[in-house]
């Protein structure tokens, strides 16, 4: 993975004297720490739709679950492109990427999610199976561009992901 780390553009008066950079372990940190994600999809006829996932931020993307008759299920087969971005806006991380079906996982990642998935989610009373997205149900953010900031008008950074895969 490739990441080039610049200012996001921004108009003249937003932060006119920034004085710093996030750092990408920062991003990381945040996004693999979180409990809920907003992913905003588009529907087929153009409007947006956000739903709150669960899910696992590993080897620079986001893991998350879900029926495929759901809306966002729906929606990325007809358009990939989605944003994630996490509940927090004073310190946000905005990631603009492409979201797939994961189709069944290889059983050493399946084993991982697993795992990753019940320390995060157990107390929530969410614990599955290696075996559970064997039939589908598992998707993949893989994120392109993240917009980060700690504090506004001191930080704002942008960076550009090339995942090389």
């Amino acid at each position: 993975m490739e990441i080039k780390v610049t200012r996001p553009q921004l108009p003249k008066g937003y932060v006119d004297n920034p004085i710093s950079l996030v750092t990408w372990e920062y991003v990381v940190e945040r996004l693999t720490e979180s409990k809920n994600y907003w992913l905003c999809s588009v529907r087929p006829d153009g409007r947006p739709h956000s739903v709150p996932r669960w899910g696992v931020f590993m080897d620079g993307r986001l893991f998350y679950d879900g029926s495929p008759e759901t809306r966002h299920a729906q929606n990325i087969e007809t358009n990939p492109h989605v944003s994630v971005h996490l509940e927090n806006g004073d310190q946000a991380i905005i990631a603009e990427g492409t979201c797939a079906p994961a189709g069944k996982p290889a059983a050493e990642l399946a084993e991982l999610l697993a795992a990753a998935f019940c320390a995060k989610y157990a107390k929530s009373g969410y614990t599955p199976a290696a075996d559970q997205w064997d039939k589908g149900g598992l998707y993949i953010f893989t994120p392109l561009k993240v917009l980060a900031w700690t504090v506004f008008f001191e930080d704002p950074t942008r960076f550009e992901i090339n995942q090389l895969r």
